[in-house]
């Protein structure tokens, strides 16, 4: 699809459209998670960290990520852990940087909850949908650092795999090639920290804690986990991320190799996705079906221009379906915010 003046306004069925296409991957975005809870439509987590309504942000605090110049929760927490034990081992005061740290993580805790949908609403039966629907690819690739893909995939763990194994599970190589569906969070999520070697480990709770979980500020002496997700903020910055993470860089690596077919679903690839936009355009794959909510012809023809020019020369048949059809759009899924 090369022409970008003469462009219609048609969208294929997905279940024709899969039919007749082999595709052995899935990039799922936040268009998926907003399906299932319409407040995960938020535009910056960072923006919300200001003005969240228990303990925003400070002026102190917001001073740090200026002074990093970065928008990334991850960045600046690994920085103030780093920078605290430095102060340590100098026998330099390290309240400052340790206080700064629990404040941050304190705003980053409450922004989340304040989008993030409560387990208590989450309904078995979609949790069931999404496993079966991300169970038919060989691998799916998500930005999405919210909790719905990894409760979703406890009701089918014998046929899909995040790669993390072990008691206190770990990020372990050796079960890559593993003949399961490999779920590869490109920008964390949730559940995954950093460990104190930049290594990544997977929280261990039950479904119904995790989230809770991930609410507790440790206040001990000791600094404790830094959340392993990347959040927003330039595209530069989410690569750099990415690369410091062993974790994070095999899964960027995955998606530069997929020349297979590919789905994406809910995904923009904007311009804050640059870094996804390149990998894609180095992987080439030979087919991509793209969701498009179809909310009117002129937005379907905006879509579909968008993303033939980020195409563009990849030799990619593209493909354009309503979202609607696929099982991750099902207005089924669909739980209503509470007010």
């Amino acid at each position: 699809m090369t022409d970008f003046q003469d462009v219609d306004a048609q969208l294929e069925d997905w279940n024709a459209l899969r039919a007749a296409t082999t595709l052995d991957g899935l990039l799922v975005g936040n268009g998926a998670s907003r399906a299932v809870w319409d407040d995960f439509g938020y535009d910056s987590l960072f923006e919300n960290a200001r003005t969240v309504e228990e303990k925003p942000l400070s002026q102190s605090e917001l001073s740090v990520f200026e002074a990093l110049q970065t928008r990334s929760f991850e960045q600046v927490l690994s920085a103030l852990k780093t920078t605290s034990r430095v102060n340590k081992a100098l026998a330099v005061s390290s309240a400052a940087p340790r206080n700064r740290y629990y404040a941050i993580k304190e705003a980053l805790i409450n922004t989340v909850h304040a989008v993030h949908i409560p387990w208590r609403l989450v309904v078995p039966a979609t949790l069931a949908a999404i496993s079966e629907e991300l169970g038919r690819y060989r691998t799916v690739f998500t930005t999405n650092y919210d909790l719905l893909n990894h409760w979703a995939i406890q009701h089918q763990p014998e046929s899909i795999s995040d790669l993390f194994q072990g008691a206190e599970p770990r990020f372990d190589l050796s079960a890559t090639a593993a003949d399961k569906t490999r779920l590869l969070y490109l920008h964390g999520g949730l559940h995954l920290v950093r460990n104190q070697d930049g290594t990544a480990r997977k929280l261990m709770t039950t479904e119904g804690t995790l989230l809770g979980s991930f609410a507790i500020n440790n206040t001990i002496k000791t600094l404790d986990d830094v959340p392993l997700f990347v959040n927003e903020g330039q595209s530069q910055d989410k690569l750099r991320t990415i690369r410091s993470s062993d974790y994070l860089s095999f899964c960027y690596d995955q998606l530069l190799g997929h020349g297979e077919g590919l789905c994406i679903f809910g995904h923009a690839l904007g311009e804050q996705d640059a870094h996804i936009i390149q990998a894609l355009r180095q992987a080439r794959p030979k087919v991509v079906a793209i969701s498009i909510y179809p909310r009117s012809k002129a937005f379907i023809q905006h879509q579909k221009r968008h993303y033939a020019k980020v195409f563009e020369g990849t030799g990619s048949q593209l493909r354009f379906f309503d979202s609607k059809t696929h099982a991750l759009g099902s207005s089924k899924l669909t739980v209503p915010v509470e007010v």
